[in-house]
């Protein structure tokens, strides 16, 4: 009987342990956007549109739509002043690219941030929610950072590769950069992986959960989720409680073991793989979107408004980490 009784406190403090997050979501209507406000949300949906321009897709067998999203990607780097850099692998015979850019911290430049989002879409999917989200959303958040200095450099990377057939293996175009920056000796403080981020709902029953976690999480698809690791617990806490004091938006946060359905489903994995401290930010992909890795995932699907939301309180979660 004793056994049981500890047996049963254990788990219930191992869960408290994977969910608990400080600060409070937001709750309650959302504020009014301003003109900048909704002049973001058009730019987020440009890009979404224009990364989703193909017809054939962009993936590991339709190439050209990922030259073409490389090149997308490239320019708007430059536009906001950046100078680019490509690292290029090889599967198969065939080329792929990261895509990377940074500002260079001022005093502790050794300490790097690094957001990242993967360009490739799922064979057979447009891809405007996975992942042209989470790229339209770097995108904006680079050129929001453009004009500032801080201690710490920022990096942005769009990542090749991310889907099946290479997900969660060693062609995935994040693997490759994480095992160069390890071999570099790189010291990356956090990585952010932005993981399809654009679909939002407050219907009851909207959002669903690996097994077990359901009991502890709203039931309703309106938030967005941080999302790390036991290794990257310290990571998750504190990028939410900054979200939290400063974004007006729902948030719930998580950091769980690796074998957790979900847990690891992005390119922060790569990271993890490296020893790095690695987390996603995301709506949930699969247990909250319908159209996920389908026909139907297309650029009138994504929630823009939602997005510019989830926008700010990552300038604000990064700035914070960028001046520590």
């Amino acid at each position: 009987m004793i056994f049981y009784l500890i047996l049963v406190l254990v788990i219930a403090a191992f869960f408290t342990y994977m969910i608990y997050m400080p600060g409070v979501s937001y709750q309650g209507a959302l504020p009014s956007l301003d003109d900048a406000d909704r002049a973001m949300a058009e730019r987020l949906e440009s890009h979404v549109s224009m990364l989703c321009s193909n017809p054939a897709g962009r993936n590991y067998i339709e190439k050209q739509g990922l030259i073409s999203a490389k090149q997308y990607i490239t320019e708007r780097f430059q536009a906001s002043g950046y100078p680019v850099s490509f690292q290029e692998y090889q599967i198969s015979g065939d080329t792929f690219a990261n895509i990377a850019t940074q500002s260079t911290g001022t005093t502790r430049p050794e300490e790097i941030i690094v957001i990242g989002a993967h360009y490739d879409a799922v064979i057979g999917s447009p891809g405007a929610n996975d992942n042209g989200t989470g790229v339209a959303a770097m995108l904006e958040l680079a050129d929001l950072l453009r004009d500032r200095q801080f201690p710490r450099t920022v990096r942005f990377v769009a990542f090749t590769n991310e889907e099946p057939p290479n997900f969660m293996t060693i062609n995935m175009g994040s693997y490759h950069y994480a095992k160069r920056t390890a071999a570099h000796k790189e010291k990356i403080i956090a990585m952010f992986s932005l993981e399809t981020i654009g679909y939002y709902s407050d219907k009851y029953s909207s959002q669903h959960y690996p097994p077990s976690l359901g009991f502890f999480y709203p039931d309703r698809g309106n938030f967005i989720a941080f999302v790390g690791n036991l290794g990257s617990r310290p990571l998750v806490t504190r990028a939410i409680q900054l979200f939290r004091e400063h974004a007006t938006f729902p948030s719930e946060g998580i950091a769980a073991p690796s074998f957790v359905p979900g847990i690891g489903w992005s390119d922060h994995w790569s990271f993890w793989k490296q020893g790095y401290p690695a987390i996603m930010v995301t709506d949930t992909a699969p247990f909250r979107y319908p159209d996920y890795h389908s026909a139907h995932d297309t650029p009138d699907k994504v929630d823009y408004i939602k997005m510019v939301y989830v926008v700010k309180g990552m300038q604000k979660v990064i700035e914070v980490f960028l001046d520590r």
